[in-house]
């Protein structure tokens, strides 16, 4: 039987509670060069102990085994003492010789994160595009790195790459990936480093969970690599209502319907695509629409609705029972996920809108004219699922009637400039 270390600093929890709070934990060695035992404080609570073990090429595995006894006695299950601690890490380091497996690699930490995510009942569609995106761009780069050799250097300069990296055009399942053509246009850069920014989110987020799990001794690394700032807020696109009728009249019979629906609420394709009757109140004149959130949760609003859109769904539910959807294809069937790409490109080209609208173009439409049309920020918020008005106010907060804006157009000097002969197309 291994003999039970000494370390005046970690064997009593009064040692332990004169140490620093620290993400790096404090060692001891058990075995030189082999072996260590790794204690960390937090700010508050019970510390956790840690086992460092050497797995070859300089490189390290931390693997959890549990919390110290600093607040309640030793179980020696949950709860360990410096000596239980000992002999859990002496027998973690004979599994792993043996073939057991931690979370030693990025490419370990991404597997554990998505497999919690699985764990916590995210919905599969988001779980899909963080494995997409993991995938996609980590893994080929940083997955056989040992978590305890990845450094701020080289996630800063993975980070830049992938900020520079064309975007990838979709490909069937089993082809290899294609990107788009290299562009120098400023609005493509900011585009990409929106998307490197959300890279880098999930990798964090996979990171973290190994940080919190002990399987690495500290998040400086990845902590010292910051996101690209003012980056986020893209120029945002809304039609006229003169485009909004064309769009409209353009459009195929079967698609129509829902590009009205779409208008009149400000709804998402998502939303409106698994509208039922039952959904629609012509009493209270109010929708009721269902978003999901990023951690699986599905949260169910009611937007009121115009005298217009009450009449068009009033017309659109006729004769249907309330679990059919009010809005489907002509054969029944539901609208798809990207059903609606091919159609707003056709009807886009049919209206002379270039470059050609995309679904959300209408989401966009319905907010812009409300608050121009002089809305509470408030109430729009409500009105497209939000619980705040930070998202609005970010993205149309500067069409709302301000006292400055009134001003401007009240004092300013006019200069009697008269417009040509050309006139918008109606």
């Amino acid at each position: 039987m291994a003999r039970t270390v000494r370390d005046a600093a970690l064997e009593s929890r009064t040692a332990r509670g004169k140490l620093d709070p620290s993400g790096q934990p404090y060692y001891r060695a058990l075995e030189p060069g082999l072996l260590h035992l790794g204690y960390r404080k937090p700010r508050t609570g019970a510390g956790k102990w840690l086992a460092r073990v050497y797995v070859g090429n300089g490189a390290y595995r931390l693997l959890k085994i549990g919390v110290a006894d600093d607040l309640s006695d030793a179980d020696g299950r949950v709860i360990l003492s410096f000596a239980q601690a000992q002999a859990v890490a002496r027998k973690l380091m004979v599994a792993h010789a043996a073939g057991g497996k931690g979370v030693g690699t990025v490419a370990d930490a991404v597997a554990a994160y998505l497999k919690y995510l699985e764990d916590e009942n995210r919905s599969a569609a988001s779980v899909k595009n963080v494995r997409h995106t993991l995938e996609a761009h980590v893994i080929p780069e940083l997955g056989d790195i040992e978590l305890a050799k990845l450094t701020s250097e080289t996630l800063k300069d993975w980070f830049i790459a992938v900020s520079r990296k064309p975007a990838r055009v979709r490909t069937r399942k089993g082809q290899p990936p294609r990107h788009r053509t290299r562009s120098d246009n400023p609005d493509h850069k900011r585009a990409r480093r929106v998307s490197a920014n959300r890279t880098r989110a999930s990798l964090v987020a996979a990171l973290n969970h190994a940080f919190i799990a002990g399987h690495i001794g500290s998040d400086l690394a990845w902590r010292r690599v910051r996101p690209f700032k003012g980056v986020d807020v893209a120029k945002v696109r809304y039609l006229s209502i003169a485009e909004s009728k064309r769009l409209i009249n353009a459009a195929s019979p079967e698609f129509r319907p829902l590009l009205q629906a779409a208008f009149l609420t400000g709804a998402r394709y998502g939303g409106l695509a698994q509208l039922t009757v039952s959904d629609f109140n012509p009493d209270a004149n109010t929708l009721r629409l269902r978003t999901r959130k990023g951690d699986g949760s599905e949260r169910v609003f009611h937007v009121h609705l115009t005298d217009e859109a009450q009449e068009f769904f009033c017309t659109i539910c006729a004769g249907k029972r309330g679990s059919d959807l009010i809005l489907a294809h002509t054969d029944g069937r539901p609208w798809g996920k990207s059903h609606q790409d091919d159609q707003m490109a056709e009807a886009s080209r049919r209206a002379g809108i270039s470059p050609a609208a995309n679904f959300h173009v209408t989401r966009h439409t319905f907010t812009s004219h409300a608050i121009m049309n002089g809305a509470p920020l408030m109430v729009v918020a409500a009105a497209l699922g939000h619980v705040d008005t930070r998202m609005v106010e970010k993205h149309y907060g500067h069409l709302s009637p301000s006292y400055a804006a009134t001003a401007i157009r009240k004092a300013a000097p006019r200069f009697g400039i008269k417009p040509g002969n050309v006139r918008p197309l109606r």
